[in-house]
């Protein structure tokens, strides 16, 4: 009933149901004779015809989930209408193709559309919006198969949008969960992202954007932010992102964003920074990440304050010997000074980068010595006397307890 009180409340036509037994028996009939604002209820069953196109403002609302197969073939549904809902259908086996990005539902020039409560299993793209606004993608299930980037496609490609709103989503599978391309003004709220072979979610050339309570796990890399500003992004869980080229965020090219209350756990890279500027990270949790920030040379006028670095093998690392950024106020859990004073902050710096993740942001096969005692000894002697590491590059005023939210 859920469905047809969402439909209810925005539509006000006339009901065309689709059936086997029904008058209708194709989902194409029932559009050809449906009016603007009339509502396809679609019943139980496999229906194979083609790529349907929707060119008016209706609703098509499955019950109990209907099939749309696409046969390998073609697109299952085009959308070219403003105003068009979709919802309860179960659309499968799109077919892969290295010249167009056919997907299960495209929307094309079509402003507040809402696609909720679908499932996606064996598609190429799953929902592709393009030049599009206030849009709505919610509580969808993807499900893909995904080996080679080449030869698949996104859950929810979005290219040339504002005012989108991508909420409450499984995406599973794909090559990327979520790809945002000059999408601007949007919000992504509450999704699940897991095993993608790319990123969790793809940021490209996209301002203005905020992303919330996200969870990305076992992605080639969590989420990657590039060529855009202002983008915020809190309260969000990056975990188990591993392999070579891994990160849980990806930052490249980024300007005046804020990231906060954000867990980065078990990555091989907790957040790589590249040309990233004046950001602000604060009260984000960093544990058991290989590196928990790799912050390079070009990345200035960042302040990273009032975080927890939690048994990280490196907890900052930089190709720079020179600092540019800010840190301050953090929790370092390994960080041995004292706090004679008992203000709660350490009376002893502490420098987080040692000589050995310096060594190996220029050399990484010197990963191998990583447990060595020599390495040890090199690490105590230049944080007793740095000639190596930025000297600059130090936590002033260290907490000598985790910063609680």
């Amino acid at each position: 009933m859920l469905p047809l009180l969402c439909v209810a409340q925005t539509l006000h036509g006339q009901h065309l149901r689709v059936c086997p037994s029904c008058d209708y028996t194709s989902i194409t009939t029932a559009l050809d004779q449906a009016q603007p604002g009339d509502s396809l209820i679609i019943g139980p069953g496999t229906y194979k015809e083609g790529n349907i196109k929707i060119t008016k403002p209706v609703a098509l609302v499955g019950i109990d989930y209907p099939i749309i197969d696409a046969e390998q073939d073609n697109e299952a549904i085009t959308v070219t209408s403003d105003s068009v809902y979709i919802s309860g259908l179960q659309i499968q086996n799109v077919g892969t193709s290295y010249i167009e990005d056919r997907s299960a539902i495209r929307l094309i020039k079509s402003n507040y559309c809402r696609i909720e409560n679908n499932k996606f299993f064996n598609t190429f793209f799953a929902i592709h919006y393009e030049h599009s606004s206030h849009g709505i993608v919610r509580n969808n299930y993807v499900k893909g198969n995904a080996v080679l980037e080449m030869s698949s496609g996104n859950a929810v490609h979005v290219w040339y949008c504002k005012h989108m709103l991508i909420e409450g989503n499984t995406l599973l599978g794909m090559r990327d969960g979520i790809y945002l391309e000059f999408v601007d003004s949007s919000r992504i709220l509450n999704n699940h992202s897991e095993d993608n072979i790319r990123y969790g979610m793809h940021f490209m050339f996209s301002d203005d954007d905020y992303y919330s309570n996200n969870f990305f796990r076992s992605n080639g890399a969590g989420v990657a932010v590039m060529y855009s500003d202002r983008i915020a992004m809190a309260d969000n869980i990056f975990e188990q992102n591993w392999g070579t080229a891994a990160y849980g965020l990806l930052l490249k090219e980024i300007h005046d964003s804020d990231i906060h209350n954000n867990i980065f756990r078990k990555n091989t890279t907790g957040v790589y920074g590249e040309s990233a500027n004046r950001i602000n990270f604060f009260n984000n949790d960093f544990i058991s990440n290989g590196w928990a920030m790799r912050i390079m040379g070009s990345c200035e006028d960042n302040v990273i304050e009032r975080n927890n670095f939690l048994s990280n093998t490196f907890d900052i690392t930089t190709s720079s010997s020179h600092n540019n950024n800010t840190y301050q106020g953090n929790y370092w859990s390994g960080y041995s000074g004292y706090d004679l004073d008992h203000d709660g902050f350490g009376d002893v710096p502490y420098r987080p980068v040692s000589l050995f993740s310096y060594v190996i942001s220029r050399a990484p096969t010197s990963i191998v010595l990583l447990r060595s005692l020599f390495i040890e000894v090199l690490n105590f002697a230049e944080k007793v006397t740095p000639v190596i590491t930025p000297e600059s590059l130090s936590d002033d005023q260290p907490r000598m307890k985790k910063v609680t939210r």
